[in-house]
């Protein structure tokens, strides 16, 4: 009897258990489940390790219409076109994603200080009647060109190098404010960015021009630039200053977002000659980090970068490396373009 007993304890606690199992187990990957769903959640941004050219030929500098010579920068404009800063050509190129041809927009290709020509164009940008402005940077002016037209018109600078109002002095990057109309331009020799209204042939001084430093009413050697409707500011790359800084429209001052003021170097925190900036709709920032020979993401907020193109200090032509990349942009699925400068892509 007593053994009977046991075994029907033994019996009767092996099916208890499995009843509970039974009623704990939906349970627990229910919750496992809505835990999942439950928690905030960042996007993940990844890209591929290896580019695809999507203009020029490979370590193949000319002046085809399928061939670019040290491009330095790359603007994208929906649909799926990109215009391209094609520096030692003298011109600006627009391609159509998918087309390996590229089509002439502005510049005739030779070197020269006509309304049709250019001297070494290094940004360009498009306005809000889709006009090409184009920083004609050994011209000293910003010139502006219509769709279709054969020659373009000088919006900012009097083609003479200087430091008053109407004078620019070796401009680099442009970026353009749709809502008002107002056009910014980082006025690389004088250390200062430049701000002109609509038709004004004089600008006024929207960061910098306290001489070139490190200091925060300073900038050294203003490169590339990016205006954030978001929060009513500019980021531009200081370059020679190494650094990223943003500067709220009517301060006096700027925010370090990247870099070390006055320290260059290859490490995760540090930048070495920078020189262009994008922003994506989150506010993570990218950096074509030249003089590393890499494209880096900084989060919103964080300091440290991450290498999300190029290989840091080595640059090569194979579809990994990078070669001194001027210029960066985003479409609007966030796929990146690199104006890899040193492979003529």
């Amino acid at each position: 009897g007593a053994r009977h007993f046991i075994i029907a304890m033994i019996l009767l606690l092996i099916i208890s258990g499995i009843i509970l199992i039974a009623i704990l187990v939906p349970v627990l990957i229910k919750f496992g489940s809505g835990t999942k769903t439950e928690l905030p959640t960042a996007p993940v941004l990844r890209w591929k390790s290896n580019g695809i050219t999507v203009a020029g030929l490979t370590g193949s500098p000319g002046n085809t219409s399928y061939q670019l010579m040290q491009p330095k920068n790359v603007f994208w404009k929906r649909p799926n076109i990109i215009y391209i800063a094609d520096y030692q050509n003298n011109r600006v190129q627009r391609y159509e994603i998918g087309s390996s041809d590229g089509t002439t927009v502005a510049g005739d290709g030779s070197f020269g200080s006509f309304l049709n020509q250019l001297q070494y164009p290094s940004y360009v940008t498009i306005d809000s009647n889709d006009g090409i402005v184009v920083a004609d940077t050994y011209n000293n002016r910003v010139q502006l060109w219509s769709t279709g037209s054969t020659s373009g018109v000088t919006i900012a600078g009097t083609g003479v190098a200087g430091n008053s109002f109407n004078q620019l002095k070796l401009p680099t990057g442009v970026a353009y404010d749709s809502n008002s109309n107002t056009l910014y331009i980082a006025d690389y020799n004088n250390d200062r960015v430049m701000r002109y209204l609509s038709g004004a042939s004089n600008g006024t001084i929207a960061a910098g021009g306290n001489g070139f430093g490190i200091t925060n009413i300073q900038l050294w050697k203003p490169a590339g630039l990016y205006f954030d409707s978001f929060s009513n500011s500019l980021l531009i790359v200081s370059s020679n200053a190494q650094t990223i800084v943003q500067w709220p429209l009517n301060a006096s001052n700027w925010t370090l977002v990247a870099g070390c003021a006055g320290t260059s170097g290859n490490n995760a925190t540090l930048l070495n000659y920078p020189m262009d900036v994008a922003l994506d709709p989150m506010g993570n920032i990218y950096v074509a980090d030249r003089n590393n020979h890499r494209i880096q993401l900084f989060m919103n907020g964080q300091t440290q970068g991450i290498t999300i193109a190029g290989v840091t200090s080595m640059f090569g032509t194979n579809d990994t490396l990078l070669n001194l990349p001027f210029g960066v942009t985003l479409d609007n699925q966030l796929n990146l373009y690199v104006a890899d400068t040193g492979n003529h892509r």
